[in-house]
């Protein structure tokens, strides 16, 4: 794994671990941060407790909303963060069922306990640095959706993209953009029909959708590269392509900012 040099700071913390703290990659909105204090240290992220491995690897996610400025606690010693500010395309699309855009009282109440279901899986921290082999895209193809667009669905403003789409064709291979273990694998979810999520440890999840077949199951092994299924045009969907996510912890990421931090 090779750390972007976009962003690096360094930081020397006082306090019991009078000892440096590094950090590198992205601290902007949708951006990640790759840290390493020592072992054993009491992380927090604006207050936010911050998983670490025996090494003191950890790393730290910020959302599209995230503010301006936040707070890293180590063994009680506090540094101010700043967090650059992004623009947000607007994206557009039409065609889509109704039903996906504005759903009944039935289909609400499935994707609640969808929502549930994944927020859980999503709540298991790994410690464990398992992306350390680095990152590489899970598909081939011209990127169709960017994160944090804002989706107007069937000219109605909806929540904002929370991954980045790639325009594959119905079939193509879709792997695991690293070393994981797979966390879900669901044959049809309301909005992103079959689905996979694998961990990477310290809170970094990825997540595949729209498959038209999934090919490992959960609690697999599988390594960067590894088909884990292929590309279709299963739930929320006007045509083929895979949607990829990632996230720390809750806190969605841009797909493409954590590929360029970890590659």
């Amino acid at each position: 794994m090779r750390l972007a040099a976009a962003f690096l700071a360094l930081l020397l913390l006082g306090g019991t671990a009078c000892a440096e703290v590094t950090l590198e990659g992205r601290c902007e909105q949708g951006g990640l941060l790759v840290g390493r204090a020592p072992p054993g240290a009491a992380i927090r992220l604006d207050g936010r407790v911050v998983p670490s491995d025996g090494e003191g690897r950890f790393l730290l996610g910020f959302s599209r909303e995230a503010p301006p400025q936040a707070s890293l606690t180590i063994d009680g010693e506090s540094r101010q963060l700043s967090v650059a500010k992004r623009d947000w395309q607007v994206q557009r699309i039409n065609g889509l069922p109704q039903d996906k855009v504005t759903p009944d009282p039935a289909q609400l109440a499935r994707i609640k306990a969808e929502n549930e279901l994944v927020a859980e899986r999503r709540s298991r921290a790994t410690l464990t640095a398992l992306f350390l082999s680095g990152l590489a895209a899970p598909a081939e193809g011209p990127i169709s959706g960017v994160f944090g667009s804002q989706r107007i669905l069937n000219g109605e403003p909806r929540a904002p993209h929370s991954g980045t789409d790639i325009a594959a064709p119905l079939g193509a291979p879709v792997k695991s953009v690293a070393d994981g273990m797979v966390i879900l694998a669901h044959p049809d979810l309301f909005f992103t029909g079959r689905t996979v999520m694998i961990d990477h440890g310290l809170g970094l999840v990825s997540v595949y959708a729209h498959m038209s077949r999934i090919e490992v199951a959960e609690g697999d092994r599988v390594a960067k590269g590894q088909a884990i299924g292929a590309v279709g045009a299963s739930g929320r969907v006007t045509g083929p392509h895979l949607h990829w996510g990632a996230s720390w912890l809750d806190v969605r990421l841009d797909p493409e900012t954590v590929l360029a931090v970890l590659k």
